[in-house]
């Protein structure tokens, strides 16, 4: 186990992080995302598909209501267990604990999804796959300011962000390749639980000792959510700024299958989102490492946050205004250069205006939120603008103008360079 680590749990980490380090904690990352993105991509449709015949449900609806319940408890357990660990005085450290023990219930949850028999089982598992796995990414993405210099945060955010993208494509392998709905669990499941190993084996967490943690309150640690932008405006732009770019990315993803089929006409729209997904993903991956490197010599945040969001505004515009089969791809390319430089100087910015070391997985977890709360309010203001107010075309146009406010408004945050 490595002994080297900085002084405290709730000091300004100086030391920069190993290699080692990085690569641990990015495929800690990684394979939580793979316990995620096995069930979503591939596994909770077939089953969706098998359970509805008789249930009184589509399989699209049934699919919808099982990953709309899980989407709520993502909602409120990222925060929680960010809160928790912030608190957790184990001798393991705050965040070890949450890591072994989140991953360990979200590999049973996995395998009680595995053999659900019928839409109560797949909610229930679903929804503690949720449970569980927000624990450990709480924690995971908590590791970063505790131990990670801000001159280094870009480029350790850009190693994450690549993990999670390595992790979605992983999850869907696994799942494809393992030959079966029940396999596939146990295959996700497997890797889930052994890819947090080296981290949690390595390297030594850091303690918060007994005389720091605050005095327990439930109604102090109830209102300790709400992170007045009043008294923290950094981090109430911060938020507001991640949420518009992310609903503006979410607005694009949603109807991609509908506008292809219904407005460019193309033969198959199933294989065209194919194709525009791996376009996308290239380009995201190839940028998300180099942008947060990039962002750490020269010492800056903002910049990078707002051309990335301005590039993604205008990509968004472009399936507006150039609806045609390769102006999709350029589109679907730009937009993964954008969000990859997005993703991890944006990661870094918001570890650089987190209020106090005490609070950093809370404030965190609820940071996070910004990502989560989207993928609910994108369907709510898509369906009535291409149901009624002018098609895909404002759509885009309205998911543009969206991505093009969060990226003015980084400018609102004085705290940062």
């Amino acid at each position: 186990m490595t002994t080297v680590r900085p002084p405290g749990a709730l000091t300004e980490p100086v030391e920069r992080v190993g290699r080692g380090w990085t690569a641990s904690l990015s495929l800690a990352n990684g394979a939580i995302w793979v316990g995620w993105y096995g069930p979503l991509q591939i596994l909770l449709a077939s089953q969706a598909k098998d359970f509805a015949p008789g249930s009184g449900m589509s399989k699209e609806t049934m699919l919808a209501w099982v990953t709309g319940a899980g989407a709520v408890v993502s909602l409120v357990a990222n925060p929680l267990f960010g809160a928790l660990s912030d608190r957790t005085t184990s001798r393991r450290g705050r965040r070890t604990p949450w890591i072994v023990a989140g991953t360990a219930g979200g590999a049973l949850s996995l395998l009680l999804l595995a053999g659900a028999g019928g839409t109560a089982t797949m909610t229930l598992g679903w929804c503690l796959v949720q449970l569980t796995l927000n624990a450990a990414f709480a924690a995971v993405t908590a590791a970063v300011p505790d131990r990670v210099p801000r001159s280094q945060r870009g480029s350790v955010g850009g190693w994450l962000g690549a993990a999670q993208i390595l992790g979605v494509v992983g999850g869907t392998g696994l799942a494809t390749a393992a030959g079966g709905v029940g396999a596939g669990y146990v295959a996700c499941a497997v890797f889930t639980a052994v890819g947090v190993l080296p981290y949690v084996w390595r390297y030594e967490d850091l303690r918060l000792a007994a005389e720091d943690r605050p005095p327990w309150s439930r109604r102090g640690f109830l209102t300790g959510f709400w992170l007045s932008p009043r008294r923290y405006p950094d981090l109430g732009w911060a938020w507001l700024t991640r949420f518009l770019i992310n609903l503006s990315n979410a607005l694009v993803l949603l109807y991609l299958l509908y506008y292809l089929r219904d407005r460019l006409h193309y033969a198959d729209p199933d294989e065209g989102v194919l194709i525009l997904t791996a376009v996308n993903g290239l380009t995201l991956l190839a940028t998300v490492v180099v942008g947060g490197v990039w962002s750490d010599r020269v010492g800056r945040r903002k910049p990078f946050v707002v051309w990335s969001g301005v590039l993604m505004a205008v990509a968004t515009a472009a399936l507006a205004g150039w609806q045609t089969w390769p102006g999709a791809i350029v589109a679907a390319a730009v937009l993964g250069i954008g969000f990859g430089v997005f993703t991890s100087v944006d990661f870094a910015l918001m570890t650089d205006v987190l209020p106090k070391a005490l609070d950093r997985g809370k404030d965190l977890g609820v940071i996070n939120v910004a990502n989560a709360l989207p993928q609910v309010a994108a369907p709510a203001l898509a369906a009535p603008i291409v149901t009624y107010l002018g098609g895909y075309r404002v759509l885009y146009l309205v998911a543009a103008v969206i991505g093009l406010a969060g990226a003015v408004l980084v400018g609102r945050i004085r705290g940062v360079e």
